[in-house]
C-alpha cells in the first residue's frame, strides 16, 4: 500500500510539472494566437465603419467589412467567430469618418486597451480626397503616420496580427458614375473634390487632375505595403486585393454614390480576407 501511495504521489508531481510547463510556454511560439482570438479591432476611416451602408448617412458598423456583426455582410469578425466562440462581442471598431492617416495612432492607442489579437487597417482615401491636389497628404508624411500607428500596436499589442489593406480604386467610382445623373448630383455637393469635382468635364486639366489623384492612391498603397513589411512577420498586406475590387454602382450607397453599401462591404471583406490570422 505504501508503494502504491508513493507511485500515485510521484505521478501527481509529474503532472503538475507538465502543467506548469504548458502554462509558461511562449503564446506566440507556434505562430498562432494562443487560446484563440478574444478581441479584434478595426482602424481607419468611413469605409471601415460602413458609413451610410444603412438607411441614414451615418456610421453603420454592423455592416463593416472588418468588424460587422449584422446579417448582410460576411465580415472578418463573423468568419473568425466560427472557430473562435470566445470572440463573441469582442469586435471593436475605432474607424472614424473623415479620418486621415494621422488619426491612426490615436485609434491604435484606443485599440490596445482591449488587447486585440487581430487588427485591420484601411486608411488613405481621406488623405487623397481633399479640396485640391496640393492639399493631399504628402507621401512621406503619409508613411510616417502609418509607421507611428504600427509602432503603437507593436508596443501595446505585440501579439496582435495586423492586416493592412490597400486603398480601394476610388477612380473606379468616377469611371462608372460620371455618366449617371444621380451620381453626379450627389458628387456636386463637394464629395472628394480632388477627384470628383467637375465629374462630366473632359478638359485636359481636369483629366490630368484625375490621373494625378490615381497616382497618389498608388503611391499610398506602395507605402502601406512597405510599412507592413517593415513591421515584420505579424503584419500581412493584401497584395493590392482591395484596390482591385471592381466596384459597380449597385455596390455603393444611394446616398452619396461613394461609400460601399452592404454588397460593397461584402466584396471588401472577401478581397481582404487572408485566412485566419496565424501568420
Amino acid at each position: 500500500m505504501r508503494r502504491g501511495w508513493t507511485l500515485l504521489l510521484a505521478g501527481l508531481a509529474l503532472l503538475a510539472i507538465a502543467c506548469d510547463g504548458a502554462a509558461g510556454a511562449d503564446p506566440g511560439a507556434s505562430g498562432r494566437p494562443s487560446g484563440g482570438i478574444a478581441s479584434m479591432a478595426a482602424l481607419g476611416d468611413s469605409i471601415s465603419n460602413a458609413f451610410a451602408s444603412c438607411l441614414a448617412p451615418s456610421p453603420c458598423p454592423r455592416n463593416s467589412w472588418a468588424t460587422g456583426d449584422g446579417t448582410k455582410v460576411n465580415s472578418h469578425y463573423k468568419r473568425l467567430l466560427k472557430d473562435n466562440p470566445g470572440l463573441k462581442g469582442g469586435n471593436h471598431n475605432y474607424a472614424a469618418a473623415a479620418a486621415r492617416a494621422d488619426a491612426l495612432a490615436g485609434q491604435a492607442a484606443a485599440a490596445v486597451k482591449v488587447s486585440p489579437r487581430y487588427v485591420t487597417i484601411l486608411a488613405g482615401a481621406d488623405d487623397a480626397c481633399r479640396g485640391r491636389l496640393a492639399d493631399m497628404t504628402p507621401v512621406e508624411e503619409f508613411r510616417q503616420d502609418v509607421d507611428r500607428a504600427l509602432a503603437v500596436l507593436r508596443d501595446g499589442a505585440p501579439d496582435a496580427r495586423v492586416l493592412v489593406a490597400s486603398i480601394p480604386d476610388i477612380n473606379r467610382l468616377w469611371e462608372i458614375g460620371h455618366t449617371s445623373k444621380v451620381a453626379v448630383q450627389a458628387w456636386n455637393f463637394g464629395l472628394c473634390p480632388a477627384l470628383l469635382a467637375e465629374p462630366t468635364s473632359t478638359a485636359p486639366d481636369v483629366t490630368a487632375r484625375r490621373r494625378a489623384f490615381a497616382d497618389r492612391i498608388d503611391a499610398y498603397n506602395e507605402q502601406l505595403a512597405a510599412a507592413c513589411r517593415a513591421y515584420g512577420p505579424r503584419c500581412r498586406g493584401d497584395g493590392g486585393a482591395v484596390h482591385r475590387v471592381r466596384f459597380t454602382l449597385d455596390m455603393v450607397t444611394a446616398q452619396d454614390f461613394f461609400h460601399p453599401n452592404a454588397a460593397g462591404q461584402t466584396a471588401l471583406a472577401a478581397a481582404a480576407w487572408m485566412g485566419a490570422p496565424t501568420w
